[in-house]
C-alpha cells in the first residue's frame, strides 16, 4: 500500500508501542500533526516549550521503561530540544526525538528556520538520522527505537524534511533489520564472572555501589540476592536511589558530594568495591585521584566505554546488569561480614547526617520529611536541580522501585515540572510530587498550562528561598559570601498557579506545612504549595571543595575565603 511519510511515521510509532508523544506544532511538522487524527492510539501532549517536551518524554521513559517521544519543528523548535536530549544522553534515558527540517531542495541554503540539527546533536545522541529518501523512513523508525531502548539506553534523533512527510511511496514496516556495527554485549564473560566471584568471596570489607543500571535493567531482585547472600552493604549513587529499599538493613544510602558521611567513609575504607551500573561520576567519587586507591574494583556495566574511564578496574564485566548478576549469584559464596557491618553501623551512629535541627522557621528538610510521612512513602518523587534536589534525595525514603526521578549527569534546572508531566502520564494512578526550587521552577513554569490542559493531578512543592540556592551556598562557603547574581525576586507562585487554573497554598510558618500537604493530597487535581523556607539554609553533608570523599562538612561549618570551583 502507499502512504505519505507522515502516515509511515505515525504507523511506525504505533507499531513500536507508542501511546503518548510530547511536543509543539510548527511549519515543517504540520503534515505530521495533520495526520495524527488518523491514529487515535497516540495521544499528543501539547507542551508550552520544546525543552518541556523533551523533559516530559524523559519523565515518561523513566517512569515506564518505554521509549519517550518528543516532536518539534525545524530551527528553534529543534534546538530547544537539545538540553533535554543531552540530559537523556547522560542519564541513559531511551528517547526518540522527531524534528522537522526544511524541504530537501532547500537544505544547505540557509532557508527559513534551517539548522543542522543532526550535526548539533551528534555528540549527544546514540545515533541520529536525516531522512533524504521517503522510502527509508520505516526502516529508520524501526532502527531508531531499537537503538534507543537496547544496550545502554539513550536518545536517537530523526530529522525529517517537510516534503518527506508529504511524499507518498510504497510502505512496508520491516520486522527484521541488521545493524552490523551495533551489537550490545548482554551476557557477561563467564571467566570474568568467576574472577569477580573470587574477589567477592575473598573480600573482608566489601561494598556494592549501585547505580541507575540496576533500575534500567530491572535487576532489583538480583541486587538484593547478591547483597543478602554475601552480606555486602549497598551504597547508591544519586540515580541509583530506589534500586534497593531504603529500609533494607544493608542499604547505607547515597555517597558523593552530598552523600551520607557513613556511606563515603565506607566507600573509602572498603577493600573491595563492586560497582554495578554506575559510571564513577565525579559527583560520586569526589577527588578522583584520592578515590580509594587500595580497593580491588569489580565494575559491571553494559557500556564498555565506561569501564576504566575514571577508576582503575581489576575485574571488568561488560553486560546487562540483570544477566550478569544472575550468573554472578550462582558462583558467589554465602558469607558474613559481621565486624565490617558493625563498623558501618558505628559510623552511621556517629555521623547521622539526617538529623533536622529545631527551628521556628520552615526548614526544607522538615518539609521533605513531612511529605514522606503524609504520602506514607508511596509517591513518585520528581525534582528539579539545586538544593531541593539533594534534600529530596536525603530526606524522602524510597522503598518502592524506581520512585525517584531527577536529572543527574547534566544537572538540568527546569527538569522537574515537565518531567513530572511525563511521569504522571506514564503512571496515571500514581501520586506524583514535583519538588522544585524557585529558581528551577521558573525555567519551565509555563508547563503549568500543560498540567491544567491534561488535567494531571500533580502535586507541586516549591522550596522558595529567594536564591539560586546551590550557587548561593558555594558563594557563602568558598567566595566570601558575595552573593552575585543569585538573589531572586520571584512572583507569588500561588497567584501564578491560580492564573493557570490550579489551586494552591502558601506555607510561611512551621505549623502551615502539614495542613498544606494534606490539602494537596485531598485535591483530586493538581495543587501547588509555595513553601517559604529558610533563605540561607545549606545542604549537608558536603564534600569540601577539591576534597576527597571523606573530607566533609557536616554542619554549620563554613569555609571562608576565595576558591575556584
Amino acid at each position: 500500500m502507499k502512504m505519505t511519510g507522515a502516515q509511515m511515521m505515525l504507523d511506525g510509532l504505533v507499531k513500536e508501542g507508542v501511546e503518548v508523544t510530547f511536543g509543539i506544532q510548527g511549519g515543517k511538522v504540520i503534515p505530521l500533526f495533520d495526520t495524527m487524527p488518523q491514529y487515535p492510539q497516540i495521544h499528543h501532549v501539547l507542551t508550552r516549550h520544546e525543552q518541556g517536551a523533551a523533559h516530559a518524554a524523559e519523565g515518561y521513559a523513566r517512569a515506564t521503561g518505554k521509549v519517550g517521544v518528543c516532536i518539534a519543528t525545524s530551527g528553534p523548535g529543534a534546538t530547544n530540544l537539545v538540553t533535554g536530549i543531552a540530559d537523556a544522553f547522560l542519564d541513559s534515558v531511551p528517547m526518540v526525538a522527531i524534528t522537522g527540517q526544511v524541504n530537501r531542495p532547500d537544505i544547505g541554503k540557509d532557508a527559513f528556520q534551517e539548522v543542522d540539527i543532526t550535526g548539533i546533536t551528534l555528540p549527544i545522541t546514540k545515533h541520529n538520522y536525516l531522512v533524504l529518501e521517503t522510502a527509508s523512513l520505516p526502516r529508520i523508525v524501526r532502527e531508531a527505537f531499537y537503538l534507543a531502548r537496547t544496550g545502554r539506553p539513550g536518545p536517537v534523533l530523526i530529522d525529517v524534511p517537510g516534503d518527506v512527510f508529504m511524499e507518498q511511496v510504497e510502505y512496508h514496516y520491516p520486522k527484521e533489520f541488521d545493524l552490523p556495527s551495533y551489537k550490545p554485549t548482554l551476557k557477561g564473560h563467564p571467566a570474568q564472572i568467576k574472577r569477580a566471584a573470587k574477589l567477592i568471596n575473598e573480600a573482608k570489607e566489601p561494598v556494592i555501589l549501585a547505580g541507575r543500571g540496576i533500575i534500567v535493567s530491572g535487576a532489583y531482585a538480583e541486587l538484593k540476592e547478591l547483597a543478602e547472600k554475601a552480606q555486602i552493604p549497598i551504597i547508591t549513587t544519586l540515580l541509583g536511589i530506589s534500586a534497593i529499599p531504603e529500609s533494607h538493613i544493608l542499604n547505607y544510602d547515597m555517597l558523593g558530594m552530598h552523600g551520607m558521611a557513613y556511606a563515603n567513609l565506607a566507600t573509602d575504607a572498603a577493600d573491595t568495591i563492586i560497582a554495578i551500573g554506575m559510571r564513577f561520576d565525579d559527583r560520586a567519587t569526589a577527588k578522583i585521584s584520592a578515590f580509594n586507591p587500595h580497593a580491588r574494583v569489580v565494575h559491571i556495566d553494559i557500556d564498555p566505554a565506561e569501564i576504566g574511564k575514571n577508576v582503575k578496574v581489576d575485574v571488568p564485566i561488560v553486560g546487562d546488569v540483570k544477566n550478569v548478576l544472575t550468573q554472578l549469584n550462582k558462583v558467589v559464596e554465602s558469607n558474613q561480614h559481621v565486624d565490617w557491618i558493625a563498623r558501618l553501623d558505628d559510623w552511621r551512629r556517629e555521623h547521622p547526617g539526617l538529623d533536622i535541627r529545631d527551628s521556628e522557621s520552615v526548614l526544607p528538610q522538615y518539609v521533605v520529611k513531612l511529605i514522606y510521612e503524609v504520602t506514607k512513602g508511596k509517591a513518585t518523587i520528581v525534582t528539579g536541580v539545586g538544593q531541593h534536589q539533594m534534600w529530596a534525595a536525603q530526606h524522602y525514603h524510597y522503598d518502592h522501585p524506581n520512585s525517584f526521578i531527577t536529572s543527574g549527569g547534566l544537572g538540568t534546572m527546569g527538569y522537574g515540572l515537565p518531567a513530572s508531566i511525563g511521569a504522571q502520564m506514564g503512571r496515571p494512578k500514581a501520586t506524583v510530587w514535583c519538588l522544585d526550587g524557585d529558581g528551577s521552577f521558573q525555567m519551565t513554569i509555563q508547563e503549568l498550562a500543560t498540567i491544567q490542559q491534561e488535567r494531571l493531578p500533580i502535586k507541586i512543592a516549591i522550596f522558595n528561598n529567594g536564591f539560586l540556592g546551590m550557587v548561593r551556598q558555594w558563594q557563602e562557603m568558598f567566595f566570601g559570601k558575595r552573593y552575585v547574581a543569585t538573589p531572586l525576586s520571584g512572583p507569588d507562585f500561588v497567584k501564578v498557579a491560580e492564573a493557570y487554573g490550579i489551586p494552591g497554598a502558601m506555607a510561611k510558618r512551621k505549623e502551615d506545612v502539614v495542613p498544606a500537604i494534606e490539602q494537596a493530597m485531598k485535591e483530586p487535581g493538581p495543587f501547588l504549595i509555595d513553601f517559604r523556607i529558610e533563605p540561607e539554609e545549606n545542604v549537608y553533608p558536603m564534600v569540601k571543595l577539591g576534597g576527597s570523599l571523606i573530607e566533609l562538612l557536616e554542619g554549620e561549618e563554613i569555609e571562608k575565603g576565595v576558591a575556584t570551583p
